[in-house]
């Protein structure tokens, strides 16, 4: 719930100024509280708010509750906190502490208060709220002049409705923004210096903080690492790369694992009459009967499936129950017009993706159908058209990383990771240099810390004893059949 206050004092002020760099005019005798009490769904998890500017230039301007959630440590052992940047954008930090704890090692829980929430615009902290049918009317992929200029015109009016629906906040949702909350979270737990896991999303959030905050790092895990250096054309390109590596390693699995539904099988030309379906408008979804899969749908469901091995035998049942001739034609269902969250307005403050025209959009997507044939469209491509037209400049526009801190942070990457390409790891550990260290799991998935026992083992012993990996280090990847 959005509150405005005219005035602040007391912790609010300190804090306010603090993390907006400044420094107040008495130092403060107490530092912020959050009042933690059992979350509704799960006693044994402690949740709780933490009040916060929605602008951090005006921090005696209306507010916001920002939700968080916590398990406590074993207080024989206990080293302080560990804060988790949940991904997405639009992953819910407070959800992985109530529901998902289990994603941390048990030693790890054992020697710190796991603690997270919901990024302000998400979930439990102020919702970017907006028009369904606004958003339904979002294309997925442009195909003229005539409706890239629809888009333009449609995506003002959604950004004009999701303003009036959310309030200030909906213009204070980038990274930098969160950042300054995170440190806030910081300040409230009593922690002198960070420890952060972030991953996927929530690597960028990691990685604004170590640039703001340098001297207030203990520790930064970067899992799944997000590379915010690029322009639309390298955004684009390197994900068409990652995401046509992640569907040839899924081809290579299925040729030779049995637990694959079309092992025998010529597997490409099995996608390619799948996608020629979906052109034609005729594909449907076996598990949503009478929902058409559009050529982008059916990349987009395919590419999300990639991101855990265990899902694989799964996708590859789910394209074989597809795989048959059928004229039938579904009908999407009208969204209606009511309102729904929109969590993906923080890409456009985060990303200047501009593009002049339809001709530019058109060769952007001749060009990524030839580093990705198979997939033809990542779903790199609807950032262009959520986007398109959003004010510039970005609130915290790309740039290279300018990280000082005295500990490195450590990048965990995967070598055939589907979304945060290991193209992206490399070149954010080249940013930091001597500031970062690359960690790399020579398997496959979203991520490595559950996955890889041997990544799990490397990302403890820097987070519980600050032992930093050798440089070049590695682990061997998990067989997805074993």
């Amino acid at each position: 719930m959005l509150r405005v206050r005219k005035s602040a004092v007391g912790w609010a002020v300190t804090l306010a100024l603090t993390a907006a760099g400044l420094t107040p005019a008495s130092p403060a005798t107490a530092r912020p509280a959050i009042d933690w009490r059992p979350c509704p769904t799960d006693a044994t998890a402690e949740c709780g708010t933490l009040s916060l500017p929605v602008d951090w230039h005006r921090p005696r301007g209306e507010r916001f509750d920002l939700a968080l959630a916590r398990r406590v440590a074993d207080p024989a052992v206990r080293q302080g906190s560990l804060v988790f940047g949940p991904g997405g954008p639009g992953d819910s930090g407070v959800d992985r502490v109530v529901n998902g704890i289990s994603r941390f090692s048990a030693d790890l829980r054992r020697r710190f208060d796991i603690v997270s929430f919901d990024p302000r615009g998400t979930g439990g902290s102020h919702p970017v709220v907006c028009s369904r049918d606004l958003l339904a009317r979002q294309p997925q992929l442009l195909t003229d002049q005539a409706q890239f200029d629809a888009t333009l015109a449609g995506n003002a009016l959604l950004r004009a409705g999701c303003r009036a629906r959310t309030g200030p906040l909906y213009d204070h949702v980038d990274t930098t923004s969160a950042a300054r909350d995170l440190d806030a979270v910081r300040a409230a737990l009593g922690e002198r210096r960070l420890t952060f896991h972030g991953s996927s999303y929530g690597t960028l959030l990691g990685e604004r903080y170590a640039e703001l905050f340098p001297d207030r790092v203990r520790a930064v895990v970067l899992e799944a690492a997000m590379d915010h250096s690029l322009g639309t054309r390298a955004f684009l390109d390197t994900q068409a790369v990652t995401s046509q590596n992640a569907f040839d390693e899924f081809v290579a699995w299925c040729d030779r694992s049995t637990a694959c539904a079309l092992h025998g099988r010529d597997f490409r030309a099995v996608w390619a009459g799948l996608r020629a379906r979906a052109e034609r408008g005729d594909l449907t979804d076996p598990e949503r009967p009478g929902v058409v899969l559009t050529p982008f749908e059916l990349t987009r469901l395919t590419h999300k499936e990639f991101y855990d091995t265990w899902r694989w035998p799964g996708l590859a049942e789910w394209l074989g129950r597809m795989d048959a001739p059928t004229a039938a034609r579904g009908v999407v269902p009208s969204a209606g017009d009511a309102v729904a969250p929109y969590p993906f307005a923080v890409l456009c403050q985060d990303w200047s993706l501009p593009v002049r025209d339809y001709r530019e959009y058109a060769g952007h997507l001749r060009r990524i159908a030839r580093l990705a044939p198979d997939l033809r469209y990542p779903t790199a491509v609807f950032a262009l058209v959520t986007c398109l037209g959003a004010p510039t400049p970005v609130a915290n526009p790309q740039h290279r990383l300018r990280v000082r801190t005295d500990v490195p942070l450590l990048i965990a990457a995967t070598v055939h990771d589907p979304a945060s390409g290991y193209n992206w790891a490399t070149n954010v550990a080249r940013q930091l240099g001597g500031h970062g260290v690359l960690l790399t799991y020579r398997g496959w998935g979203h991520g490595s810390y559950s996955t890889s026992p041997c990544v799990a083992r490397a990302v403890d012993a820097y987070v519980i004893d600050q032992v930093v990996p050798a440089r070049g280090a590695d682990c061997p990847a998990v067989d997805p059949d074993v």
